[in-house]
């Protein structure tokens, strides 16, 4: 809806404005609604499950069947950063999170070896992304994935904070060389124990703080992929898509996510078709070149749409492409002997676990998370 895209626009351009000179006054929250949404987040905390234990690890090199002989070749680096979401919680196998899927994803379009390293907490909000960033740059990632913003909202972070400490964690990463891909603050308003009026706040604030997000990520030279929508419609219909606590996603879940954001990870390390991008006669069809803060708000509220600066030298990143990519399918867990995979390890179930192996035909049981309560991501 335009008027819904232009309110979400001037929300989002305040947020970042306040981010980029330090403002940390607006936040998620109005203080009129604070009383009535504390009592509803209460009783939605209550209704969500909470997840014990840690998410699976899949750190390994991924794709080894494209191994050079004499391996001159180094695999890629691809380093996760965020939350719950990017660590996995909710899946019980290492092949089920969505950076092992997206390392086999990129290692098989890239035919090429992928080195995963997951650096994401359970919890974690933008304020922690600097100390991620930290622990990977020593790596020296040529690609990088955040997915943050849950926790953000839940706890009722300031928006601008959050954007401009997003903002600087992209700014580090990419001064190292390395490309960064966000997906943007998740729809939570698509949780089944969030009722309203909670459930149409969560929405809106969501999907403000997605927009900003954008904003910030697109103006420190990254790209961003919206989430919100993604996990929005789609989810909300389809129960299997979450994990047992009714709020991380299931394998199902994560799998879709994978599907959505593969597309981007390869156009920034330039492994997409060089015709999918504007040309010199515009944006192909269904895309539009339009003022960062539009595209940012319209992503919002589409599924699995890319945002990425344009013009030169990104056109001092006032202008934004916004797309919609083809999504690619994710390596088959039953594909031959041959294709890529991650590094063999036992899972809680005491199965040998092969991370890399890609699209899991049904989620396994939730492992869960001991340090984060109910409503961390």
């Amino acid at each position: 809806m335009p008027g819904a895209t232009q309110s979400r626009a001037r929300v989002a351009r305040r947020i970042a404005t306040a981010a980029a000179y330090g403002g940390g006054g607006l936040g998620l929250l109005g203080v009129g609604l604070v009383g009535l949404l504390l009592t509803e987040s209460k009783l939605a905390v209550r209704a969500v499950g909470i997840l014990d234990g840690d998410p699976p690890k899949a750190d390994g090199v991924y794709g080894e069947a494209f191994a050079e002989p004499g391996g001159d070749v180094p695999p890629l680096t691809l380093a996760f950063l965020g939350d719950s979401t990017a660590a996995g919680l909710g899946v019980l196998r290492g092949r089920e999170t969505p950076g092992a899927l997206l390392a086999a994803g990129l290692a098989s379009v890239a035919e090429r070896r992928v080195r995963l390293l997951n650096v994401a907490k359970s919890g974690a909000r933008s304020a922690d992304l600097a100390r991620q960033a930290e622990l990977a740059l020593p790596h020296r990632p040529d690609l990088a994935v955040i997915m943050v913003g849950a926790n953000d909202v839940t706890r009722h972070s300031p928006a601008a904070q959050c954007v401009r400490q997003l903002g600087e964690a992209v700014e580090m990463l990419q001064a190292s060389g390395c490309q960064v891909v966000v997906g943007t603050c998740p729809d939570l308003g698509t949780i089944k124990p969030v009722r309203p009026p909670l459930r149409w706040v969560a929405r809106r604030l969501s999907r403000q703080l997605a927009a900003a997000q954008t904003i910030a990520v697109v103006q420190a030279g990254g790209r961003t992929v919206s989430l919100g929508s993604l996990l929005g419609p789609e989810f909300a219909a389809r129960p299997e898509m979450f994990a047992s606590d009714r709020y991380h996603p299931s394998a199902q879940g994560y799998a879709t996510a994978a599907m959505a954001m593969l597309p981007s990870l390869c156009a920034a390390v330039d492994l997409w078709p060089v015709e999918d991008g504007p040309g010199e006669d515009g944006p192909v069809e269904g895309e539009a070149v339009l003022p960062v803060a539009v595209a940012a708000a319209a992503a919002a509220g589409q599924s699995g749409a890319e945002v990425e600066a344009v013009g030169p030298d990104g056109g001092a990143r006032r202008w934004a492409l916004i797309r919609h990519r083809l999504r690619l399918g994710l390596p088959d867990p039953g594909a031959p002997a041959g294709a890529p995979d991650g590094p063999e390890q036992d899972g809680p179930d005491g199965r040998a676990d092969r991370p890399g192996a890609g699209l899991p035909g049904e989620a396994g049981p939730a492992s869960a998370n001991s340090h984060a309560g109910a409503g961390d991501a």
